[in-house]
């Protein structure tokens, strides 16, 4: 397995659901051959787990899963069930090396969902997390709901899974209602309580699930559930590529078996598989990350790219660009006229700037190069009019 680790030696292990929780996304298809070719894609990235699917669905779900085993990619292939029997046999006929078996913990879920009580719900998981280790399987046995369930019994919920042979404990902020103080907190507790390992899974509702998931981390979880684009129920769950580059670079892990210059692509790809546009705004891989137009911003780049960007662009498959529209000062105009070996006077640039600007209000946008130099040669061709009308009177 690969591993995101620390220089004191802690490791964090990333679990991929975008073939689950990300395919959950409302209207959401996979085709087989997709899910195929983005479990290749993250096994190749370096991904320690990918959750690829729900084998009791039966059909297509079931043979793209069986397809996926049958590929002996370098990840672990986890499987989600239910905390019922059948569907872990499901998923042993699959031939996945690990299992997630789901259940409600929060006294909501419980009482309105399952209609049920605390001690069925910790017999129920007792007795599946039993049957998935007498066969071979890796366990984590998912609290759904746990962000809004009682710790005392979120304790009891993994003392139970742990005797009957889980390996960790899912802990999922199912409808994103926490923040990163509280969820710390509560890590924190269970982690010290407990001594098990635990998987952050948390969800985009309010915008907090990457912060979510490094808070989470950060207070003693080693697993870390993502999604590639932060595909996912609603509004979404932690982005993979997010949660990566946020490990890396503001809590100071190493990230060296995970190949980030293959994000873009896979981003890519999964925004064209699930029909879900990639924003160029978007964090860590839009197109927008590394491209400058406004004039301090741009001249700062230029001058020294680490004035402006977080990390070098080569690194997830970016490139730097300065673009050239109503927000760009001289030293861009000055820039971008240099590459086509054409050398402005600060004075000069500041006219072609005027133009510039004018232009870009005009049309909305930035402006091409060929843009640029038309305006250039405009405003050479006036000055050059003024020029011999001075002379001539």
């Amino acid at each position: 397995m690969s591993l995101i680790e620390k220089d004191n030696g802690r490791k964090i292990k990333i679990v991929d659901t975008t073939l689950r929780d990300g395919e959950q996304t409302a209207g959401v298809v996979f085709a087989n051959r997709e899910k195929i070719m983005i479990a290749e894609m993250l096994s190749d990235l370096g991904i320690d787990q990918l959750e690829v699917g729900i084998p009791t669905m039966g059909g297509d779900e079931l043979k793209a899963i069986k397809d996926i085993c049958n590929r002996n990619l370098k990840s672990s292939i986890m499987a989600w069930n239910r905390a019922v029997i059948s569907d872990i046999e499901k998923s042993i006929e699959c031939g996945v090396d690990s299992v997630a078996i789901s259940i409600s913990v929060s006294d909501i879920h419980i009482e309105n969902k399952l209609r049920t009580s605390r001690g069925w719900v910790l017999e129920n998981m007792a007795k599946s997390v039993e049957f998935a280790k007498k066969n071979g399987l890796y366990v984590s046995v998912n609290g759904e709901d746990a962000s809004r369930a009682d710790l005392d019994f979120l304790t009891e919920f993994i003392e139970v899974g742990k005797q009957a042979g889980a390996d960790r404990f899912r802990y999922c902020d199912t409808v994103g209602i926490m923040n990163p103080q509280e969820i710390a907190r509560s890590i924190k507790t269970l982690y010290d309580r407990t001594n098990f390992d635990i998987e952050m899974h948390t969800h985009n509702d309010f915008g907090m699930a990457t912060a979510n998931a490094l808070a989470g981390v950060e207070a003693g979880a080693n697993y870390v559930g993502v999604t590639v684009n932060g595909l996912g129920e609603r509004a979404g769950n932690a982005a993979l590529e997010e949660v990566i580059m946020g490990l890396k670079y503001l809590y100071g892990y190493s990230a060296d078996n995970i190949d980030t210059t293959k994000f873009k692509g896979i981003c890519e790809y999964v925004s064209q598989a699930s029909n879900r546009q990639l924003p160029i705004w978007k964090p860590v891989v839009g197109e927008n990350m590394f491209i400058h137009e406004s004039g301090i911003h741009a001249d700062g780049a230029l001058k020294d790219p680490h004035n402006y960007e977080a990390f070098d662009p080569k690194e997830v498959a970016l490139e730097r660009k300065i673009v050239i529209g109503k927000h760009s000062g001289r030293a861009s105009i000055v820039n971008k006229l240099n590459e086509y070996d054409i050398h402005v006077s600060p004075e000069l640039a500041g006219k072609i700037l005027e133009a510039v600007r004018a232009t870009s209000i005009r049309l909305k946008r930035s402006l091409m190069d060929k843009e640029i130099i038309h305006l250039y040669c405009d405003v050479i061709a006036k000055e050059e009019t003024i020029s011999t009308e001075v002379v001539g009177g």
